[in-house]
């Protein structure tokens, strides 16, 4: 059985290699011409020390010096002396550049274009191969005829070559113009990654997820690889939007909550004018109870008002979750006007 086993770089980018049972992950690195650190390869000088976020290992011999016991036992570890038991996720002290390796270029077949309403636009790309990446990641997409690219998180599970994509329709937006009035089926898209350190950690306590708008899209992809790897700890989903109409993927929430019972989401709706029996933002249909005493890992997906608004809100409440990740994104229009 072979291993995936994801480089997380400091600059943002990941690559996915395979290793073997009995294969060293600096051997696996260098194999796919990746230049992790090192220099002793005998785990006597710390060089190519990494930290271990996810995953089982075995670790072969090495001196204190190298890696301290408190460091050992936090998921330290010497990339010269792992092998992975499992697959597993490495964040590496270094750019990929320093690295000497590159994002991975890839390029896939325009395959379906559903225009959901009238502010998301969803599509799916088959892919050349099926694509390595950790849920909730995303690529840059380049905009055909242009040659400008678009940041985009997948809204599939990863490891298929079927990728799918939930975005916002921006008024003349450069890719949702493209996807309005140009998209055809079988139109090829060329795009980089995975990037992002924005993506499902172990599933080692309850989880709250909080998406404001195609922010939803990452965490379609997380729940559709829960589904897959199921978890026994509950998971809430909260889904606020602007207007009614722009709700989009009830059904796909509603049939992965057929297949995880642990798992329940509710919708909000800021219009007032919307009839929603939720209306406003997600904060104010959570309580201190969600936070679980701080027993909880918070993800939050959304335009950086709603990210500082969930801040402020665990401030107001008092209560500090075991882990707080989010990814803001906003349209390149709106970081122009800004």
């Amino acid at each position: 059985m072979t291993y995936n086993i994801a480089l997380q770089f400091e600059d943002g980018v990941s690559r996915i290699i395979p290793c073997e049972p009995n294969e060293l992950v600096a051997d696996a690195a260098y194999r796919a011409k990746i230049n992790i650190p090192l220099d002793c390869r005998d785990g006597a000088c710390g060089t190519c020390k990494c930290h271990c976020e996810s995953g089982s290992f075995t670790m072969g011999d090495y001196i204190e010096d190298a890696l301290a016991d408190d460091e050992a036992a936090n998921g330290y570890v010497l990339t010269c002396q792992m092998k992975p038991t499992s697959d597993c996720v490495v964040r590496v002290p270094a750019s990929s550049a320093a690295c000497k390796t590159e994002v991975g270029a890839h390029g896939g077949k325009l395959t379906k274009i559903e225009r959901d309403s009238a502010t998301t636009v969803s599509f799916s790309l088959q892919a050349e191969r099926p694509l390595a990446f950790l849920p909730g990641q995303y690529v840059n997409l380049m905009v055909p005829g242009s040659k400008q690219t678009r940041s985009y998180s997948f809204s599939s599970a990863p490891n298929t070559s079927e990728l799918a994509f939930l975005i916002r329709d921006v008024p003349d937006g450069l890719m949702s113009t493209y996807m309005r009035k140009q998209a055809q089926p079988e139109d090829f898209m060329m795009f980089t990654g995975p990037y992002g350190s924005f993506y499902l950690r172990p599933a080692v306590r309850p989880i709250l997820m909080l998406a404001g708008g195609t922010g939803l899209a990452p965490f379609l992809s997380m729940l559709l690889w829960l589904k897959q790897n199921p978890t026994d700890h509950p998971i809430r989903l909260a889904y606020g939007v602007n207007t009614n109409e722009d709700l989009v993927e009830l059904e796909t929430l509603a049939e992965l909550k057929s297949h995880l019972p642990n798992f329940e989401f509710f919708t909000c709706v800021v219009d007032t004018d919307s009839g929603h029996p939720r209306q406003g933002y997600v904060t104010n249909h959570l309580s201190s109870d969600d936070l679980r005493d701080g027993n909880v890992d918070v993800y939050v997906c959304g335009p950086p008002p709603m990210v500082e608004g969930v801040r402020k809100w665990m401030s107001g409440v008092g209560v500090t979750p075991k882990s707080f990740h989010f990814e803001k994104f906003s349209s390149a229009n709106e970081a122009v006007a800004a």
